[in-house]
């Protein structure tokens, strides 16, 4: 490694190598083409960090004038927003002394800072699939140039829908790069990729067995739980000792925006994370939490990738996982780097089936989760929560009730329609007569009809016709032979 790279990372305190890293920089420092395979929070962004920036050209090296001035050197493809940024600012932090510009872009921002910034020359650009392409498409980014290209997660982007994108991107490069292929797991589609675009990749597994794909310094808590009960579950743990910084991770975007809100009533300091959001909301949000200046934050999967946040001490999945690689990557937010953590993941009952399989695939002791509430002792003694400790910081506000004259009032208005309906009445009729003191005495008496006079026989003959034409429909559909009913002229 050059002297300036690892003077760089001694001065951030990384002086250890992981396995990944130790594995794969001499293998990627010689340009080779390779496949890293290790779970996730365990160094894989400077395993291809270092190699790609101490395989590019910087300013102060002699040979930087016979490059192509302004053009990508290297490029790296992540399949999310967060960790796009998450791997610039490795980058930035390995390279500082080194000079390269370094370049990020991604979706849900404008065009402008990142069109400025390729016009002036980048060396090295980090992005999504889908603002690549669109940069690509605009002749604003030119990665015909590239010596690296590296696919961060490719499982990930197999799973968002990037695949035709990652091959339209390949196909932009030169055949003459080195491509690099990181991920924690290895389906069968990034493996047909691998064998397509790379020529005799090294297979490099950071584990001996890769069949245990968490993290041994992680405990792993399953439990039951109602949903109603969930939020004054999380309210408690929030409260139990050593707890730092806490990742909840939702299945829906609107799931993410209740449970914040909830928490935040609560008086805990939460905050949401989710694709509705707008970009400068979701990096501000992320900000915070880094700051430590929050203390929770509620995300989906779409986060689950992305952060690389020092200090999250627990991470709690609100629902149960879609399958056992999301599971993976939800806890991996936590004990990352070779701190311990805790994960918690609730259960509904009829989500019991989906666990059972991904607590096969992993081969984990929780084929059968303990049923979980807010009281229960066992909640208590698991997580260190001192007894008597509510899921709230702040009471609860008051419900507002509407003044008892306004209710008064509304009685007296359905007493006033009460009594309008009792008077409406309908006419009753047996036989085509009018039956004695039904409502046409009552209309008399009131006023509100006419008891004679030339338009009562009217309307008592319309009425009469009626009925003398339902008694003959009600005979022929009986089959009887009776007589049409007897009328009064």
């Amino acid at each position: 490694m050059l002297p300036e790279i690892c003077d760089a990372l001694e001065r951030a305190g990384i002086v250890t190598p992981f396995a990944i890293q130790e594995m794969t920089l001499s293998v990627a420092l010689l340009g080779t083409d390779l496949i890293g395979q290790a779970r996730t929070g365990t160094g894989k962004t400077l395993a291809f960090g270092i190699p790609v920036l101490q395989r590019s050209v910087a300013p102060k090296d002699p040979d930087y004038a016979e490059i192509p001035q302004g053009k990508p050197q290297a490029l790296i493809v992540a399949p999310t927003r967060e960790l796009a940024l998450q791997v610039s600012n490795d980058l930035a932090v390995a390279g500082a002394d080194r000079g390269l510009r370094v370049l990020t872009v991604y979706g849900g921002v404008g065009y402008d800072t990142q069109l400025d910034a390729l016009e002036s020359g980048v060396d090295i650009v980090v992005g999504t699939p889908g603002r690549l392409i669109d940069l690509c498409n605009r002749r604003a980014l030119d990665i015909s140039h590239v010596h690296a290209l590296v696919l961060d997660e490719a499982d990930e982007m197999l799973d968002l829908g990037f695949l035709p994108d990652v091959e339209r991107i390949l196909s932009m490069t030169p055949e003459t790069r080195q491509t690099m292929l990181f991920s924690a797991t290895m389906p069968a589609a990034i493996v047909s990729l691998a064998r397509t675009h790379m020529r005799h990749p090294m297979n490099i597994r950071a584990e001996s067995s890769y069949d245990n794909a968490t993290v041994p310094a992680t405990a792993q808590f399953i439990y039951q739980a109602h949903d109603l009960d969930k939020p004054e579950i999380i309210g408690r743990v929030l409260q139990a000792e050593d707890v730092d910084k806490v990742i909840v991770f939702t299945r829906t975007k609107r799931q993410a925006q209740r449970v914040a809100d909830d928490l935040v009533e609560r008086g805990f300091k939460a905050s949401p994370l989710h694709g509705d959001m707008a970009q400068v909301a979701r990096e501000k949000a992320l900000t915070r939490f880094r700051e430590n200046k929050m203390q929770v934050l509620v995300a989906t999967d779409v986060a689950a990738r992305g952060i690389d946040v020092a200090g999250v001490s627990h991470v709690i999945n609100y629902s149960c996982p879609e399958d056992d690689k999301t599971y993976v990557h939800r806890i991996g937010r936590t004990g990352r780097a070779g701190a311990s953590g805790i994960a918690i993941t609730f259960v509904d009952w009829q989500d019991l089936a989906r666990w059972k399989m991904i607590n096969k695939a992993l081969d984990l002791p929780f084929d059968e989760p303990q049923e979980t509430y807010s009281t229960s002792e066992h909640l208590f003694h698991d997580q260190g929560i001192a007894p008597g400790t509510k899921g709230r910081l702040v009471d609860a506000a008051p419900v507002e009730r509407k003044p008892r004259e306004d209710r008064g009032e509304r009685g007296e208005r359905s007493e006033r329609s009460g009594s309008r309906n009792r008077n409406r009445s309908r006419t009753r009729t047996r036989s085509g007569e009018k039956v004695a003191g039904g409502a046409d005495a009552g209309a008399s008496a009131s006023g509100d009809a006419p008891a004679g006079g030339e338009d009562g026989e009217k309307s008592g003959s319309s009425r009469s016709g009626r009925s003398r034409s339902r008694n003959r429909r009600r005979s022929r559909g009986s089959g009887g032979s009776s007589a049409p009913a007897a009328t009064t002229e």
